[in-house]
């Protein structure tokens, strides 16, 4: 594999703590296969279509999308360099691809085969273990912020669920000042509503003095207050 993509590579979740020299032998036993899509809207998987290994993005953007019920194309979310999808899937009793990727732009992917993971490695690359642990730690945070988003639909104000969201941002930061980990249209997806709807909440929350923002730095002015309408979210 050539060296441009084994630095990409290292910087990946799925990857980390593995050496260059080390990922460089295991690539050899991994075995992926690399497809490169020179133009947008390149179908890399279909839904329905059996699964033929993780998907992890080398180059580019693709977006994950399935059909609504009229049919139409609806974006679940988008993949940048580094990002895999089809890890919930990967070990499962499911053999087919529960969604369409297509590409937003010119791209390659890399098709990693679930059973060179977690299969003995023949050349016993040292690298191997901590791959597997990684991988049960992508699974594990995934599974989590789907926990997450499943308690987030349980609460039916949608400014309570701002309120919840802007005050884990805090916690985790240890400040009231902060810049959000997603894009606008991503918190609208995470939080179930549409942008229009979260803009206009969020704007009535500045109004009344609630908090402050500007693009992704949020301010929060009454801590006090949003924790009072988290706690009464359910």
């Amino acid at each position: 594999m050539e060296q441009q993509w084994i630095k990409i590579l290292t910087k990946c979740a799925l990857f980390q703590k593995i050496s260059p020299d080390e990922l460089e032998k295991m690539i050899a036993c991994l075995e992926p296969r690399l497809v490169r899509y020179e133009e947008k809207n390149s179908y890399v998987t279909l839904e329905g279509d059996p699964f033929n290994g993780v998907v992890m993005v080398l180059e580019g953007e693709v977006a994950v999308t399935r059909e609504n019920a009229e049919g139409g194309r609806v974006i679940m979310t988008k993949l940048g360099v580094g990002d895999l999808f089809g890890e919930m899937i990967a070990f499962s009793e499911q053999r087919v691809w529960p969604a369409t990727i297509v590409t937003t732009k010119a791209a390659a992917v890399m098709f990693i085969p679930t059973g060179k993971i977690v299969n003995s490695c023949a050349m016993q690359c040292s690298g191997h273990k901590q791959l597997i642990v990684n991988m049960l730690r992508i699974i594990s945070q995934r599974a989590l912020f789907l926990n997450k988003k499943i308690q987030y639909l349980s609460i039916k104000s949608l400014r309570a669920r701002i309120s919840l969201f802007l005050l884990e941002q805090y916690k985790k930061t240890g400040r009231t000042t902060f810049n959000l980990p997603l894009s606008r249209q991503e918190c609208a997806d995470f939080l179930h509503v549409s942008r229009p709807a979260l803009s206009r909440e969020m704007g009535r929350m500045r109004d009344e003095g609630l908090i402050e923002f500007y693009r992704q730095t949020v301010k929060i002015v009454k801590l006090a207050e949003l924790k009072r309408l988290s706690s009464t979210a359910n």
